[in-house]
């Protein structure tokens, strides 16, 4: 599920982003005009696989290239599971919150 709000800047997400369901997400997302920074509320995403890591390495990257930024915001213990196994928790260069008992 996908949720932008009226002025394009902020993409809530939700439910499974996996290589099963990212193309499509991304050929639409690529079809909006989307706000110079864009921020993606990411604490409705159950499950995380190397294509929604893939989709948000698109994201960001076709941001840069417009000038515009991108800002992931409410990480899912599914979309931290993912980083932390990747090593990326930095590279988006958000802060990760860990959700309440210290872990995901």
């Amino acid at each position: 599920m996908l949720h932008i709000d009226g002025n394009g800047r902020r993409l809530t997400l939700a439910g499974r982003f996996t290589i099963y369901h990212v193309a499509e997400l991304l050929a639409y997302l690529r079809g909006l005009e989307l706000a110079p920074m864009l921020e993606i509320d990411l604490s409705g995403v159950t499950d995380f696989d190397s294509a929604g890591v893939q989709l948000l390495l698109a994201l960001q990257r076709e941001q840069q290239q417009h000038g515009r930024a991108l800002r992931l915001l409410q990480h899912s213990a599914a979309v931290l599971d993912v980083f932390t196994l990747y090593e990326l928790s930095a590279h988006f260069g958000d802060p990760v919150l860990l959700p309440a008992g210290g872990g995901a």
